[in-house]
């Protein structure tokens, strides 16, 4: 099977580089427009039977643990609309886009693939942004908006590209902060990039 492994940064999949040399491997850079350029670079220039983004992420939700890995099904572009008043008004409900035109599903870029219930890790649903904030208001606002479980800078764009060209695909993530927390000695990078390699490692061996 040919795979392919996507990050944004070296550093999140270090451990999984040393051990797996055998594995293809795309490092984007961080935020959305290097993976859509860089993820849709590498696929004209190769057919991929499954595609895996791994990286860390927020978590809007108290019931993830800091470290723990979970599986990304429906993604979007969350800061991507129209403020006015004070509201944040997304392209779909502004009218520009229809929440239904391939390749959104009511507004969301879902992942039904049977891969997604074959490694026991939660399923989640998360939201893309391009700016990371600490404004609590803000993230509560986007929370409540969406009601994503995981935030990060460029799941939805992997899921985008993936799905236009009709590749299978898996986003997996592993929760480092809670979203809106920028004190970073409370943050679990180590623990989540030890246990996003692990499943990583596991999920490859198992496809």
């Amino acid at each position: 099977m040919s795979i392919l492994i996507v990050a944004a940064t070296q550093f999140e999949i270090k451990p999984i580089l040393e051990e797996k040399e055998s594995i293809e491997f795309l490092i984007t850079g961080v935020g959305i427009a290097p993976v859509i350029f860089y993820l849709t670079k590498k696929i004209y220039e190769k057919k991929y039977d499954c595609i895996i983004q791994a990286g860390i992420a927020g978590s809007f939700a108290e019931s993830f643990n800091l470290g723990e890995t979970v599986m990304v099904k429906e993604d979007t572009f969350g800061d991507v609309g129209i403020e006015e008043n004070g509201k944040f008004l997304t392209l779909f409900e502004t009218g520009f886009l229809d929440k239904n035109e391939f390749p959104y599903t009511n507004g969301w870029l879902i992942n039904n693939h049977s891969l997604l219930q074959k490694n026991g890790l939660p399923v989640v649903k998360g939201i893309t942004v391009n700016k990371v904030i600490g404004n609590d208001l803000q993230n509560k606002m986007n929370k409540e908006k969406f009601s994503a479980d995981i935030e990060s800078m460029e799941g939805a764009a992997f899921h985008y590209v993936c799905l236009q060209q009709k590749i299978n695909f898996l986003q997996l993530r592993s929760i480092s902060n809670r979203v809106g927390e920028r004190d970073k000695s409370k943050w679990k990078i180590k623990e989540a990039i030890e246990n996003l390699n692990k499943e990583l490692i596991k999920i490859i061996d198992n496809l």
